[in-house]
């Protein structure tokens, strides 16, 4: 089992950031930035660390969004991902798996080729903006 710490980052004008995928999984796809723990790093310093390396900003996360553990959500094998709702600092860069960097609104988002299950995730965030509280895969928005 792998562990994952996904951002989904806010500006200023509550627009979110994704990257255009250029891994082979899910190659072309939008998805919200993030990447796997590595042994030695809690989710929050992983969070820190993938959201420099993908998008080149120093990160504040606000709240977690949720924990998504669908046995199914990731066809390379068992992830579960912890998702942060972050502010940032800095200037948006595409780096190591992102071929491009978007800003959207969260319905523009929504008509998107998303990767993994992040159209959920994203519904999830905008159901947080009306209600607050915490998600997670089998918990209905």
């Amino acid at each position: 089992m792998v562990h994952a710490s996904d951002g989904l980052l806010i500006d200023q004008e509550g627009r979110i950031v994704l990257i255009q995928r250029r891994s082979e999984t899910y190659l072309g796809f939008w998805a919200i930035p993030g990447g796997m723990v590595e042994k030695e790093e809690t989710i929050e310093e992983a969070l820190v660390r993938e959201m420099k390396e993908e998008v080149g900003v120093e990160v504040k996360p606000r709240k977690i969004l949720g924990v998504f553990s669908d046995p199914d959500r990731d066809p390379r094998g068992r992830v579960i991902s912890t998702v942060f709702i972050c502010d940032y600092e800095g200037e948006l860069k595409a780096g190591s798996d992102a071929g491009a960097i978007k800003l959207c609104t969260v319905e523009e988002a929504l008509t998107l080729n998303l990767a993994f299950d992040h159209h959920f995730i994203i519904r999830c965030y905008q159901n947080w903006i009306e209600k607050k509280g915490s998600y997670w895969s089998n918990k209905s928005i």
